[in-house]
């Protein structure tokens, strides 16, 4: 067979494949117009059936971390420090010794006092022999009414003498124990300030060091008088309840986001409000086994407001903004038409909003395709979905208790 590549010259070679380009070009063009002239096809969506569920309802309360117990250790009597006994940042028991006082002068003390006890105590018995005998001889009128009011006044001094010094000897005594500076709890204790030879007075204004208990350990969080009345509304009216549910128990979030492993417990409510930010201070206490918290750490208490019956959630996917900021959904109308519904939001819960108005139980919102739809346009429904998130999930992302009212 001859080969026609063999007969062309290179001009012609380049006419004959220019002419083949067009002819398909061509051909192409008129394929693409008579495809064009049919129907266009209806676009395809992905729908979310929205259904009434019951949710926990919950707020995020910022504030911060402060000690069970904090207690500033003074000295309690006059003297020099011998020596410090323990180790700034440890742990120490409660009546565990922290600084010991030199103890002599408060001896020497304890000995005067104990010496005077005993002189006392050695001239009773002969002012009581004393006393006895004029007050036989004075029924026999052998002595005189004075002599015998004279040895009743002397019993009765030295009998007052003894009280004294036995008092005088439990005051040495006491103060002596003071040389011992304890701790009155069981804590943390945190930096000296006074090292060994340093001269202390007793109840100084500044502290020797200072302990704060920490297991457990205090959360204070603060709430606007806003957000309380509007929750005491809608408990009124019935909005949501509270029947059923320990709202006593509280959950923590931390600096960076995390879930605090153990759960505390709600105390009260504070009745005072802050005059510069019109808010109250919700007190929780949480178990710090493992000193995670520290006092003045910034968390996140996630507050148990109520149960609401009958809530819709909607992904928050499938909510856009219009030109005024609304939010609002396209949904799966009559007649596979679709319609845009404006929203009334609550709040966000995990990835779905809280919606209060504009939408009723069973309407299907539209979630993929909707860069191929408009208001009014008919689509077909490819795949319907039920809950997004399991309502067991929503239970367990609220966190947190609010005091009863």
């Amino acid at each position: 067979m001859l080969n026609i590549n063999l007969l062309l010259t290179p001009q012609n070679r380049i006419t004959t494949v220019l002419g083949i380009i067009s002819s398909t070009l061509l051909l192409t063009g008129c394929s693409q117009k008579e495809e064009s002239s049919g129907p266009a096809p209806i676009p395809e969506v992905s729908s979310y059936s929205i259904e009434p569920q019951q949710v926990l309802l919950t707020t995020e309360l910022p504030g911060r971390t402060a000690p069970f117990r904090i207690a500033e250790i003074r000295p309690q009597v006059n003297g020099l420090i011998l020596k410090r006994h323990f180790t700034e940042g440890s742990d120490v028991q409660t009546n565990q010794d922290l600084y010991q006082i030199d103890p002599a002068p408060f001896n020497v003390a304890l000995d005067n006092a104990s010496a005077s006890l005993a002189r006392s105590e050695a001239n009773l018995p002969a002012i009581q022999a004393k006393f006895q005998r004029y007050k036989d001889a004075l029924a026999q009128k052998a002595v005189s009414q004075q002599d015998y009011d004279d040895a009743t006044a002397a019993l009765k001094q030295a009998q007052a003498d003894i009280d004294y010094f036995r008092a005088m000897v439990e005051a040495a005594k006491i103060n002596l124990r003071y040389t011992h500076v304890t701790s009155p709890i069981n804590g943390r204790v945190g930096t000296s300030t006074v090292t060994e030879g340093a001269i202390v007075t007793a109840y100084q204004p500044a502290p020797l060091t200072t302990i704060q208990q920490l297991d457990p350990i205090y959360v204070d969080v603060t709430q606007s008088t806003s957000d309380v009345i509007n929750l005491l509304h809608r408990l009124e009216e019935k909005q949501i309840q509270r029947d059923g549910t320990n709202f006593s128990q509280v959950e923590l979030l931390l600096e960076d986001g995390s879930k605090y492993p153990w759960k505390g417990t709600l105390q009260f409510r504070d009745v005072s409000v802050d005059l510069t930010t019109s808010s109250v201070v919700l007190r929780m206490i949480f178990p710090n086994p493992k000193g995670i918290l520290m006092p003045g750490m910034y968390v996140r208490a996630v507050v148990k407001e109520g149960v609401k019956d009958n809530a819709l959630l909607v992904p928050q996917q499938a909510v856009t903004r219009d030109v005024k900021g609304a939010p609002v959904t396209l949904i799966i109308g009559a007649n596979n038409k679709v319609e845009q519904r404006v929203l009334q939001l609550d709040r966000a819960i995990n990835d779905q909003w809280l919606v209060t108005g504009g939408l009723s139980g069973g309407e299907k919102v539209i979630m993929e395709g909707l860069q191929n739809i408009r208001p009014g346009s008919e689509v077909k429904d490819v795949h319907s979905t039920g809950d997004v998130a399991p309502k067991a999930q929503l239970t367990n992302a609220i966190q947190t208790a609010f005091l009863q009212h």
